[in-house]
């Protein structure tokens, strides 16, 4: 059954108009009166006005552009990962971040950081640093649409790794386990640490990995030095490699 992310309340019994996005995604599956789709809402901005899980809908009207849908009943089910994995990242270059974002998101990553560091190809800021972000978020609901997820994961505006450090200086204990993976000596393997109640901040750096100063710096703020094994993965293989581990 056809699944759509709806950022808005889902009641049982509603009659409602579908968000644009979904709403040219029926279209293009040509869908008609009657037909059964599946509704969830929970993704970036949700306030946790809705139950969560998903939703049965029907569709009760095709126009040119409005799809509206009744909202049916409501189904408790969640297949998220068993705790929460926060990835930031140094953004790869070319399209490999939207495979890693789409990726990421299937995996059931709870929030993606973008970051630019010293090393990194893509370079953005301002309007098209927005317009890419908006893009990635695109990305992770597609995804969590396909998959079964039923939580959209936050993409967070893009940072330089230095600005994002900092804003997480104040942070609480109660703060997820801060992991970096590095290749120097030392660093622990990922698969030899237990897992902790309070999820992983995963960071990992672009192309190259992040320098010596930004990983000092790192370590600094409390992340841990970890290690994904002897090989040297791309930078996008890196980051998955340890949110499968790690989720």
């Amino acid at each position: 059954m056809p699944r759509f992310y709806c950022p808005a309340p889902l009641q049982t019994g509603a009659l409602l108009d579908l968000p644009a996005g979904a709403a040219r995604h029926v279209q293009v599956l040509r869908l008609q009166p009657g037909d059964a789709i599946t509704l969830f809402n929970h993704g970036p901005g949700w306030a946790g006005t809705s139950p969560g899980g998903e939703f049965d809908a029907t569709v009760t009207l095709m126009g040119r552009s409005q799809v509206q849908v009744q909202v049916g009943v409501h189904h408790a089910l969640e297949r998220e990962a068993q705790r929460a994995v926060h990835l930031a990242v140094g953004m790869p270059a070319n399209e490999r971040m939207d495979w890693l974002v789409e990726k990421a998101a299937e995996l059931g990553v709870a929030s993606i950081q973008p970051l630019m560091t010293e090393r990194s190809v893509l370079r953005l800021a301002a309007e098209r640093a927005a317009k890419k972000v908006e893009h990635w978020q695109g990305v992770a609901i597609a995804a969590c649409e396909q998959c079964g997820g039923n939580r959209v994961p936050v993409v967070h505006g893009i940072k330089t790794l230095h600005q994002w450090l900092t804003t997480l200086e104040h942070q609480s204990q109660e703060a997820p386990q801060r992991l970096l993976l590095s290749l120097r000596e030392g660093s622990v393997p990922l698969r030899s640490l237990a897992p902790t109640a309070t999820g992983a901040c995963f960071l990992s750096g672009p192309e190259g990995g992040l320098s010596a100063v930004e990983e000092s710096a790192a370590i600094a703020a409390g992340f841990a030095p970890v290690s994904l094994g002897a090989r040297v993965l791309r930078a996008e293989t890196a980051a998955l490699t340890a949110l499968a581990l790690l989720a």
